[in-house]
């Protein structure tokens, strides 16, 4: 039970991070394109790549994997969004802009989390 609501906490936290970084890009960048969705997914992958890296090589163990890997940036990264926000601008036939959301998404994401593991590498 301890396990459920160490998910539900971080997943609480996370979507609200998500929810208020979404709002700040709105307010910086305008609705024009996704900006929110893609700090959050670059912003996740690389602190996935941070907790992955530190959780390899510590004690911390499953309780933290559990708060703040899938709970944290479960509820932070928006995979569900990405997917609807590309479908939306094939459908208003943004081709080259929904093509560089995709490369700069995922692209973007893998690197990030390999910052991550690479910062973690070269601290420890």
């Amino acid at each position: 039970m301890i396990q459920t609501f160490l998910v539900m906490a971080g997943g609480a936290l996370g979507a609200a991070a998500r929810y208020h970084l979404g709002r700040l890009a709105m307010h910086w960048f305008g609705p024009g394109f996704p900006w929110g969705t893609l700090a959050v997914n670059l912003l996740g992958g690389f602190a996935m790549g941070l907790m992955a890296g530190i959780l390899a090589r510590t004690t911390m163990g499953e309780p933290w994997r559990l708060l703040l890997a899938v709970g944290v940036l479960g509820g932070f990264t928006t995979f569900s969004a990405f997917s609807l926000e590309s479908w939306l601008m094939i459908e208003r036939g943004e081709i080259w802009m929904v093509m560089a959301y995709v490369l700069a998404s995922v692209a973007g994401a893998i690197a990030a989390l390999g910052l991550g593991l690479a910062v973690v590498r070269a601290v420890a």
